[in-house]
């Protein structure tokens, strides 16, 4: 029998099953990062089948890198920057409340203060994967509130890179023997700033330079191939350089590779071509976690389990809340900031293994910052279901939702005070008009033509740059994905004239197809496809007309042969020429 590589086999076991028991998680109407987990664990459970947690924990970590790419993407310095007034206290007073709260358990199980010290600072820093994909879900990415949750996670990892370096002295420090040099201490934290800075700096002055000149370069090559090769080049090679010559974290380099990238051009389609493989690489996070797990620790130690998950949710969510209510912000904006960083992850495992390596941590404080995870991460979707079903209590008491201005005149702010969880969405008021999804190079085209005739117009577009270009020149025009049900209900399709789907995207199109068809079942649905399945695929789902491009191109090149008389046989050739009609697309 053919040996399977472990390799092999811990990304096809490891896939399989995350996928089997995510649609189970599904069917049951729970978050499948909650089947991901249950995965982790079963497979934990049977180390007969061939995963090997090693391996696993390697290939998250490259989820972890994709994922920060693709948020790095969308999240300028200038954002960083904005955000930083609250986002480095908000981090500092979650870590000085958490930390000593760890250490008082740590105090009650025995432990030495330099192991409560470790696990309290492991329960103060949120995850980033879990985080990043609550966002994601609820299209918060690009909103101040979100903008501040996501710069309080990279405070809260730049200062994990810095303690993972002074660690093994302050441990030192809390034992009381042969106590390091204060000088040393100094030096290295010393160190450690100014390779973070001069990594800033290099991207800055650098990378601002050659990364999008890379992809443009690549771009113009016109090799697909090698424009997916150069942006997972540029993800991964960025973080290796940045782990391997600053220090820095894997995943902190490549997201300040990234913001540097978000200035081209070509960014969110460096974007678009990394999401398949950043989606399947951050599925092996949660595996990875859930085979870490050791569920006696709950039978146990319950009470220790108890406090440990308290600490997490309710300790650091009050820190949270207030540093956010002292700084000006709204209630509902603290409550929704609270929620996000309301559990554990990558770094917390990092710092656990760092205080077991150096003797320190005991098996038994790995196992609770384990399970805090677990538990956490299982919470976090729970908490925020919660929070959606309490504003819409609140709202309906208060005698109906809360007003939203209109969309061309709503900014930022107003949005944020207005939607505290999920982005509402308001519903156009346009009627006989048409709905295009989609603004790339065909859709351009389309609503060229249509605005030059006075159509009246709606737009759902999800790149970000277009959508701002669209807003300044008067369009009404929504940034969001049309697959999701609350978007395409934005666009009024029960007074349209007809929808209109730009996207390349055929299993997307799909999707809004059938969305739209629910919506409003005469509706003309005028969709686009690159292949005959993909139009088979479009038309069951509801389409009227499904236009290949091919198809067109051929029938434009039939015509315009028809159009051309026929040769003179008294050698008129070249009047036949002259009497031509131009060749277009030349």
């Amino acid at each position: 029998m053919l040996h399977v590589p472990p390799l092999v086999s811990t990304l096809t076991i490891g896939l399989v099953l995350a996928f089997s028991l995510g649609l189970v998680a599904h069917r049951l109407k729970l978050p499948p990062l909650v089947g991901y987990l249950v995965a982790g664990i079963v497979i934990g459970f049977a180390p007969a089948v061939g995963a090997d947690q090693n391996i696993a924990n390697q290939l998250s970590e490259v989820g972890v890198i994709l994922l920060l790419f693709g948020v790095g993407l969308h999240f300028s310095l200038q954002d960083l920057l904005s955000v930083r007034a609250i986002a480095i206290p908000g981090a500092i007073v979650q870590g000085l409340l958490a930390t000593p709260l760890g250490m008082a358990v740590g105090w009650a199980l025995g432990w030495s203060p330099a192991a409560g010290f470790i696990f309290g600072l492991a329960l103060s820093v949120a995850s980033t994967v879990v985080l990043l994909r609550m966002l994601q879900e609820r299209r918060l990415i690009d909103t101040e509130r979100g903008k501040i949750t996501i710069g309080w996670l990279i405070v809260q990892d730049i200062a994990m890179v810095l303690a993972l370096v002074l660690l093994p002295a302050i441990t030192r420090l809390f034992e009381g023997d042969a106590p390091p040099d204060v000088s040393t201490m100094l030096a290295q934290t010393a160190e450690v700033v100014g390779k973070l800075l001069v990594f800033t700096l290099a991207m800055l002055v650098i990378g601002k330079k050659l990364i999008p000149a890379l992809l443009h370069y690549v771009a113009h090559t016109g090799s697909r191939e090698l424009f997916r090769l150069a942006v997972l080049s540029i993800a991964l090679g960025f973080a290796f350089l940045a782990a391997e010559l600053f220090g820095v974290s894997l995943a902190l380099g490549a997201f300040f590779a990234d913001m540097v990238l978000s200035e081209s051009q070509l960014s969110q389609q460096a974007a678009t071509e990394s999401l398949p493989l950043r989606d399947a690489f951050a599925v092996l996070f949660f595996v990875s976690v859930g085979m870490l797990f050791h569920p006696a620790i709950i039978v146990d130690a319950p009470l220790a389990v108890l406090a440990t998950v308290v600490i997490i949710v309710v300790a650091k969510s009050i820190a949270a809340y207030a540093v956010v209510r002292a700084f000006g912000q709204s209630h509902d904006t603290g409550l929704m900031i609270s929620v996000s960083l309301a559990q554990i992850g990558e770094f917390s495992f990092i710092l656990a293994n760092l205080g077991m390596r150096l003797n320190v941590l005991p098996s038994e404080g790995r196992d609770l910052i384990l399970a805090g995870a677990i538990i956490t991460i299982l919470l976090n979707p729970i908490l925020f279901s919660a929070l959606d079903r309490y504003f819409a209590r609140r709202d309906k008491a208060s005698g109906g939702m809360v007003p939203v201005p209109e969309p061309l005149e709503e900014s930022e702010a107003q949005a944020d005070e207005a939607t505290p969880i999920r982005e509402h969405i308001p519903v156009t008021g346009l009627t006989d008009h048409v709905v295009l999804v989609g603004h790339g190079r065909v859709g351009r085209f389309v609503s060229k033509a249509l605005r030059e005739r006075n159509t009246p117009l709606y737009i759902i577009e999800d790149d970000g740059d277009d959508t701002a270009e669209l807003k300044a020149q008067g369009v009404e025009v929504l940034h969001g994905n049309a697959a999701d049900p609350e978007v395409i209900k934005s666009a009024n399709l029960a007074d349209a004239r007809c929808l209109l789907i730009a996207i390349p995207d055929a299993f997307e199109g799909g999707q809004v197809v059938e969305q739209a068809r629910a919506i409003n079942p005469e509706l003309r649905i005028v969709a686009r496809a690159h292949s005959e399945a993909e139009i088979d695929h479009l038309a069951t789902h509801g389409a009227d007309f499904v236009v290949m491009g091919e198809h067109e191109i051929g029938k434009a090149m039939l015509g315009e042969l028809n159009r051309q008389p026929a040769p003179l046989e008294d050698g008129g050739a070249e009047q036949a020429m002259a009497g031509a009609g131009p060749i277009r697309g030349r």
